[in-house]
């Protein structure tokens, strides 16, 4: 797949450190919900900087969309980021992702990590395909949560918090654990998608598979 130069049409900060960026969107540019590509900076000292950033719009809007936490402290490609604006340009590479649908299951998620999950409810939202599909959000605080209000209209009762840092009424306390698992799921015989930091993801899996999920019914990604 080529590159392709996008222009950002709009820039803005939707918590304290997670930028919402919309771009121009190439004609015939194709990606599947949950996927993600290669970014990097227009810029001569940034072209060779890539990144790994998951489109958060729908494969059908015209425009692309990202939901990218910032790092300002290591001073790196997200941190340039927060200086762009309008106009201002990217080079979108190519498209990959192992995290896409394969039907109705659980979808556990660390931080920055929901970002595959967010076109893939936006996607069921349309299609009318939430179902019973379930979201547990691990933050280390509430003002962490990214897209909370849209998380809680889509899914309900089947959007489940838990924060490590803060206790706040109405939010689990703590961390994922095989305890909190069985206390919030059901059938563990559904597929479980999981994406977060590479500590977590791998100690859920371990849960999960002590548990009695078959292997094959966990789709993971780093990022």
């Amino acid at each position: 797949m080529e590159n392709h130069i996008i222009k950002i049409a709009s820039i803005h900060h939707i918590t304290h450190d997670v930028l919402r960026i919309v771009t121009d969107k190439p004609k015939g540019f194709e990606f599947l919900p949950g996927q993600a590509t290669q970014i990097a900076i227009n810029k001569t000292d940034w072209l060779e900087a890539e990144r790994p950033f998951t489109f958060t719009s729908l494969p059908t809007d015209d425009f692309l969309e990202f939901t990218i936490k910032t790092y300002p402290e290591k001073e790196g490609v997200t941190n340039e980021l927060l200086h762009l604006q309008q106009h201002d340009e990217l080079v979108a590479h190519a498209v990959f992702g192992a995290i896409t649908y394969k039907g109705e299951g659980v979808f556990i998620a660390g931080g920055a990590g929901v970002t595959p999950f967010i076109s893939i409810f936006r996607d069921l939202k349309v299609k009318s395909e939430i179902g019973k599909n379930q979201l547990l959000f691990a933050n280390k605080t509430q003002a962490d949560i990214i897209l909370e209000n849209e998380f809680e209209t889509l899914l309900g009762d089947a959007f489940v918090n838990i924060l490590s840092d803060q206790e706040v009424e109405g939010y689990q306390y703590g961390r994922i654990t095989e305890a909190f698992l069985k206390a919030h799921v059901s059938d563990f015989t559904q597929p479980f998608y999981i994406c977060g930091p590479p500590p977590m993801m791998k100690e859920i899996e371990k849960q999960l598979i002590n548990i009695g999920v078959k292997e094959d019914l966990i789709t993971k990604e780093m990022f």
